[in-house]
């Protein structure tokens, strides 16, 4: 049906312009993105000619990977949450197994188990967010021995106890990869096989134009460049040819997690479940109940008939608060992962994995804003057969991000035995206290400075600092404490003094008598 215009409306007035209907909008977000991938591709084949001509093989590849994950990043729309709150689902029955059921079988067969291993640690991130220089595995940790120390230490007494040939293997970053080449010339003594890989290099883009900032492979800063998260483990290991490597020597599965986490040893139990159990387990995912530290962890979800990790980067505004509810969503992600070798293979060549993309914004020094695409090696559970989470106790996830997690690793609230962190056993529960350390405790350095020696932790259940504030030695913590020195003031917790449930304010110095 035709409509005139009104006989009231003025003809010289032009009509309202029609709104331009969905199918008009899609059509030109479409046009736009497509746009979008055929610049970027132009970009990258300029960048790949600027590398040395006996690099631009792997240089080729490298980037070809860049590109699929761009173009999927243009085609999900990743800027707006993936997921229909609606359609989440409790993980079924039987796919969240508890740790205890495992701990029921009998293992006399240690050392076949052990020789179908590889252990291999997340080893590209720096130390610059606790103040240190270089790789952050090379920081001190305990009775002055590293993250690699420990990591290797632990891997020397099983080989040693079992007779067993575990390797460890470190994925790299370009970050990283020549300060651990370095580093690990020091083990060649040691009963562990080392071996390293490089994870990607991609560019970072730039906000605006969605281009890469880098002009260039060789002669560009690295901070034009970033590693793309763990996601990227299982494309740069089959890549490094280790993964085909390990197959032949007939291992069957890796146990992958970060290295600053020094609760995550090789456990026997888990192992064994996965050789022996009637259903095949490609991917197992170490869980742990969540505590208020722990409310934007990722947890285990059934959506769309799969079991998935669900990220809070993934949940809808409206939903974030449900989500870090401790009653609805009771179990988080360890980035403990057990992954079948020949599982991995299979994913990679047929092209089915399947890892949600993360957007990281970053401003660079000279004020560029820019975003990298990045994944997450847990993600991948929705890619496996037989995915399984497996809730496990706490003292497995031990990680260490910061200085606060670094004063309960150096207090008496673990003894050190060959590379392993054991809670004492004096410590009444098995959960470690909540620390809040202010900022004049970033850094190690200052952090060190700060305490003439780690105070007694066994009964403290949380402590608050703020503020310019030092321990004396002997200081025992107990119960909740929170100290803070106003700005200007400073607090010296005396020599032997013993802190429990008390508040601590103000301007305190007392000197030694």
């Amino acid at each position: 049906m035709s409509t005139a215009p009104s006989k009231n409306m003025p003809m010289n007035k032009p009509l309202h312009k029609r709104t331009p209907s969905q199918t008009d909008i899609a059509e030109f977000k479409d046009l736009t993105k497509r746009d979008a991938l055929t610049r970027l591709q132009k970009t990258v084949n300029k960048l790949v000619l600027t590398a040395q001509p006996q690099s631009q093989k792997n240089t080729r590849a490298e980037l070809d990977g860049f590109e699929q994950l761009f173009s999927r990043y243009l085609l999900d729309n990743v800027d707006q949450p993936s997921i229909d709150w609606q359609e989440i689902q409790p993980p079924p029955e039987g796919t969240v197994i508890s740790y205890k059921k495992l701990i029921e079988a009998n293992i006399d067969d240690a050392k076949d188990l052990l020789n179908k291993l590889i252990v291999v640690k997340l080893n590209g991130g720096l130390g610059t967010t606790m103040g240190c220089q270089g790789p952050k595995s090379v920081i001190s940790v305990r009775s002055g021995l590293t993250f690699l120390d420990l990591n290797i230490q632990q891997l020397e007494q099983l080989n040693r106890t079992y007779g067993c040939d575990v390797p460890l293997v470190l994925m790299n970053s370009f970050n990283t990869h020549e300060e651990t080449e370095k580093v690990l010339q020091k083990y060649s003594h040691v009963s562990v096989k080392i071996y390293n890989f490089n994870q990607s290099k991609y560019p970072r883009l730039d906000r605006e134009t969605l281009l890469p900032v880098a002009t260039s492979i060789e002669g560009s800063e690295n901070e034009c460049w970033y590693p793309p998260g763990h996601g990227d483990i299982y494309q740069a290991f089959y890549q490094s040819g280790l993964l085909d490597q390990f197959i032949e020597q007939g291992k069957e599965y890796m146990f992958l997690s970060n290295i600053d986490n020094l609760g995550a040893t090789v456990d026997l139990y888990i192992l064994k479940h996965l050789l022996t159990d009637q259903t095949k387990h490609e991917f197992v995912m170490e869980v742990t109940d969540k505590t208020r530290a722990d409310v934007k962890g990722g947890t285990l979800i059934e959506y769309q008939n799969k079991l998935r990790l669900l990220e809070i980067a993934q949940v809808p505004k409206e939903n974030v608060d449900e989500f870090k509810s401790v009653s609805k969503f009771r179990i988080f992600n360890t980035n403990n992962l057990w992954i079948n070798l020949p599982a991995i293979k299979r994913v990679v060549e047929d092209k089915t994995l399947h890892m949600e993309i993360i957007v990281n914004h970053k401003t660079m020094e000279k004020g560029v804003n820019v975003i990298q695409l990045e994944t997450a090696s847990g993600a991948a559970i929705q890619s496996f057969e037989g995915a399984q989470g497996i809730n496990v106790p706490r003292r497995r996830f031990l990680p260490v991000k910061t200085t606060s997690d670094l004063v309960l690793v150096m207090s008496n609230l673990f003894t050190l035995n060959r590379g392993n962190l054991v809670m004492n056993s004096q410590r009444s529960f098995p959960s470690v206290p909540l620390v809040k350390l202010g900022t004049c405790f970033n850094k190690v350095k200052d952090f060190l400075s700060r305490f003439q020696s780690i105070p007694d932790c066994l009964e403290l259940d949380s402590l608050t600092v703020s503020g310019d504030v030092t321990f004396g030695k002997g200081v025992s913590l107990r119960g909740t404490v929170i100290i803070i020195a106003n700005h200007g003031d400073r607090i010296d917790v005396p020599p032997g003094a013993i802190l429990e449930n008390k508040i601590v304010s103000g301007n305190l110095r007392i000197l030694e008598h």
